[in-house]
């Protein structure tokens, strides 16, 4: 073994033996979580003070560093999952929400919602990066003594970090917590920016300089600009916002928050900015809990591929990588993320979203339907293991524009519909997909039920009959109403598989998710605990009572292909509803009963009028 090997299995072994999580073992070191998670790894080797220190606990634990245990890794990853198994609830996000909306607030009253967070995002990110920038720097100071030592290696070789953040970038100097001499420019002039707003503006350019992946990503505003000789944001306010994010208890670093908790906060601000952006909202967000769910019922495994066409911040693909983690916590394989979105707005936000959590996504610009991005050799469009997105809904499609299309998606898929596009995306949708794909596409309830009983003459009808004789739709989830911030309706996730199991073959599964909602204001969702049940449910695919429902290819064709969950599963007050008529005859009943009272009342007060 080598000595990093040594170290690494010595490390599993104290862990087995003593009954440790990787943090319980941090904790008995004095290091933190991910520097152990480095040295079991393998990545890195632990000075000499650690090191004695490592081996007065393996004498503890009785493992002998000259010999550990081959078994040894196994037995700390059984720790690993048992705990996970039997953890606590995560951390609640209440006070992360609390710092993201209190800087919110701060520039709130300058700019709109729709403009606020375009100032806000990159700012959070810029943090995140500065946290993750001071952690790294922490980690080289374990190996090599000192933290100005630390630094110096760093200026000098960039690629031992992620991203390496200039001085004036750093937090700390941008917060004022420490000073930095600001050079003289090439002429001689000072630079020293004159308010926070030039100060920022400078700092996200120089990290750009550095970085040139993040062109286009966090250098997207000016803070610094003006209109008619006044700031668009005040730099007091930016201030406000600057001390806000600097609270120690937010801090953004690599061990301070787990990456669902930080995707989770970083979401929420997104649904308040779509609380009072309008329509447009709904175009970059897809509530969070409808992207787990479709992830759970994707069920991603370690090194597939998976596409999102109308990626928006990423949350899709986001979410496929976090469930993945889930499913197989000990895998260091990623998933294989590819995403395009149209704006470039989104497209930034999510280029950040993909960094904040430390996941890797290949992204593209432009419009998916009219030019497709991600295309193989011979200009064909790519396929993956996996497809997720929720598309414009009822997207105006003109079929004269794509008569001749380059890649063929429509006249060898049903034909090409008219009107609205829904179901040219899943014809998209299924160009994308490999011969083992499966998708979940969330869509306008109507696209499943529009045209049936048409008698032929619809076009979405008949593109839903072609899925369905082909069976490639493996099934339906019905969504509550008013769930999605950019409409009041109800929404489902359309499921597409190439390779059904055999006990699906030729059926369709429909899930009617409208018992699990809960009332919010503004708007309702689905608890998180109910979240696994109904993906379990649904992959099961067996009829639940008022939930799911499953029907054959015949059923299918005898309903003219109406796919809608609520055709062929009851609502959820179904049980509660009874027929108009017999809720006239019951209250002619009470007022009959009501007369024949007032009658025998009279009589019996008549005597008492007599004696009068």
């Amino acid at each position: 073994m080598t000595d990093k090997q040594t170290i690494a299995a010595t490390l599993c072994a104290i862990r087995a033996n003593l009954d440790l999580t990787q943090e319980q073992l941090a904790e008995r070191l004095g290091v933190s979580f991910a520097t152990v998670n480095r040295w079991e790894g393998g990545t890195n080797m632990p000075q000499k003070a650690a090191r004695a220190t490592i081996a007065a606990l393996a004498a503890e634990a009785g493992v002998d560093m000259d010999e550990p245990s081959a078994d040894s890794a196994d037995a700390a990853a059984k720790v690993t999952r048992r705990r996970t198994g039997t953890r606590s609830a995560p951390p609640s996000t209440k006070s992360m929400e609390q710092m993201l909306w209190d800087a919110a607030c701060s520039i709130r009253g300058e700019k709109d919602a729709a403009k606020f967070k375009d100032y806000l995002l990159p700012l959070l990110f810029l943090k995140r990066l500065s946290d993750v920038f001071d952690d790294e720097i922490a980690r080289l100071a374990e190996e090599y003594g000192n933290r100005e030592t630390a630094l110096e290696i760093a200026e000098e070789d960039h690629a031992l970090l992620r991203f390496y953040l200039p001085p004036e970038a750093r937090w700390v100097v941008i917060s004022g917590r420490e000073t930095y001499d600001w050079p003289n420019d090439e002429q001689g002039r000072p630079t020293r920016p004159k308010d926070i707003g030039e100060h920022l503006t400078k700092a996200v350019r120089a990290v750009v300089r550095q970085n040139p992946s993040l062109s286009g990503v966090i250098d997207v505003v000016d803070f610094a600009a003006e209109r008619n000789g006044e700031r668009d944001i005040n730099p007091a306010k930016l201030r406000e916002v600057v001390e806000t994010f600097s609270d120690p208890r937010y801090r953004l670093g690599l061990a301070d928050v787990q990456p669902d908790f930080l995707g989770r906060a970083y979401e929420y601000l997104l649904r308040k900015f779509a609380e009072g952006s309008g329509q447009s909202a709904g175009e970059f967000f897809t509530p969070t809990e409808v992207g787990f769910l479709m992830a759970h019922i994707m069920r991603p495994k370690p090194g597939e591929e998976c596409h999102d066409y109308a990626c928006g911040s990423a949350g899709l693909l986001v979410k496929l990588q976090l469930v993945a983690r889930e499913l197989d916590p000990i895998s260091k394989v990623p998933l294989r993320l590819y995403g395009q979105e149209l704006t470039a707005e989104s497209y930034a936000v999510a280029q950040m979203n993909a960094i904040i959590h430390d996941m890797s996504v290949e992204m593209a610009r432009g419009d998916t339907m009219i030019n497709p991005k991600f295309k193989t050799a011979d200009s064909k469009i790519r396929t993956y293991d996996i497809v997720v997105a929720n598309p414009m809904w009822n997207q105006p499609f003109n079929p004269d524009i794509f008569a001749d299309d380059p890649f063929d998606r429509f006249r060898t898929a049903g034909g090409a519909t008219t009107g609205k596009g829904d179901w040219a995306w899943l014809q998209h949708t299924l160009a994308c997909l490999n011969d083992r794909g499966r998708a979940a596409v969330v869509l306008d309830t109507g696209a499943v039920t529009r045209g049936s009983g048409s008698k032929n003459e619809d076009k979405e009808r008949n593109i839903r009959k072609w899925f369905v004789e082909n069976d490639l739709i493996d099934g339906v989830i019905l969504l509550p109403d008013n769930l999605f911030y950019n409409t009041t309706a109800a929404g489902v996730i359309v499921v597409l598989s190439k390779r059904k199991p055999a006990a699906r073959k030729d059926r369709i599964v429909l899930l009617n998710a409208s018992r699990r909602v809960q009332k919010g204001r503004p708007k309702n969702f689905i608890p998180q605990e109910d979240i696994r049940p109904l993906a379990a449910a649904y992959l099961k695919g067996e009829p639940v009572e008022g939930e799911i429902a499953v029907i054959t290819r015949e059923q299918a064709a005898e309903a003219d292909y109406n796919l809608s969950p609520s055709r062929w599963v009851g609502n959820v007050d179904q049980q509660d509803q009874r027929p108009i008529a017999d809720i006239i005859a019951d209250l002619f009943k009470l007022d009959d009963a009501a007369r024949e009272i007032d009658a025998k009342l009279a009589k019996m007060l008549a005597p008492l009028g007599e004696q009068k």
